[in-house]
């Protein structure tokens, strides 16, 4: 994702919708405290619901992040973000439906720019139980080189790379954002994937508040696709797409392949947990 005028997409729902939500929200508060200790405790103390995990009725919506009007970060060899996005939002969706989450769904994959609002809007009215938006990474301007690549100046940086997961604390259903933020994470980590630690920096841009740097996981209250999401929301920056190495890392099959096993995983949990999803509207 571009470094400026970072990611903002809100969703809302209507007044019946907040008469379905109520179940819906009180569950998600207990199961939200459980997972501060992590999913293995949420679905040990869930109850009998934790054991009944059916994937075919676990809807898992996957955010393409961007749009062709405005593609996100360009990569050190020109490609735009959303390019990545896609392919990495369709190798997920594909692992999760061949697991048997056949209900899962892509947002924004057709690349026509849509209201911001649209995008969490669209998980909730699909009933989704958990939202994750895909995108690659950026770096701050000031950490920018020069380079020449088929024949053009471009621009790259050697200072980050890595995955970066976000969370926001105006999600209703922070708990159950974070822990499976940290499922992610812990899993890209055991599969050999590093985090970047870039996004805490104190500058301008950054600054982001540290829930586990281990697995990569920060606080980003201002993101609107995780603030206004119906259901417990994470926003996965992939890898460093301005990193020369890394943008040939990210585009290959073994790093998609990692990625998506790493989301599987902590579906997976999240469905053994229990969590409540939006209601349809």
């Amino acid at each position: 994702m571009a470094p400026a005028a970072r990611r903002l997409r809100p969703g809302s729902a209507g007044a019946r919708g907040h008469d379905r939500a109520r179940p819906a929200r009180a569950a998600g508060a207990r199961l939200a405290a459980l997972c501060l200790l992590g999913w293995g405790a949420a679905a040990a103390v869930a109850g009998p619901a934790a054991a009944g995990c059916v994937a075919a009725d676990f809807v898992v919506a996957l955010d393409v992040g961007h749009d062709r009007a405005r593609p996100g970060a360009i990569s050190a060899r020109g490609v735009p973000e959303f390019d990545f996005n896609l392919a990495l939002a369709r190798a997920v969706l594909a692992t999760l439906q061949a697991a048997g989450f056949g209900r899962s769904f892509l947002i924004a994959d057709s690349g026509v720019p849509r209201v911001l609002r649209e995008r969490s809007a669209a998980a909730a009215q699909a009933g989704a139980q958990v939202l994750i938006s895909l995108h690659h990474d950026s770096v701050q301007e000031r950490y920018l080189e020069p380079w020449r690549f088929a024949g053009r100046v471009r621009d790259h940086t050697t200072h980050a790379r890595g995955f970066a997961l976000f969370v926001s604390a105006r999600n209703r259903f922070f708990g159950a954002s974070r822990a499976l933020a940290l499922a992610i994470g812990a899993a890209l980590r055991a599969a050999g994937r590093r985090p970047s630690s870039h996004h805490a920096e104190p500058i301008a841009g950054e600054s982001r508040p540290v829930i586990d740097a281990a697995r990569g996981v920060y606080r980003f209250d201002g993101l609107a696709v995780l603030r206004t999401a119906a259901m417990p929301a994470v926003l996965l920056e992939a890898g460093v797409i301005k990193h020369r190495e890394e943008e040939l890392v990210v585009a290959g099959a073994a790093f998609k392949a990692d990625v998506a096993g790493a989301i599987l995983g902590a579906v997976e949990q999240a469905c053994a947990a229990g969590l409540p999803g939006a209601p349809a509207e």
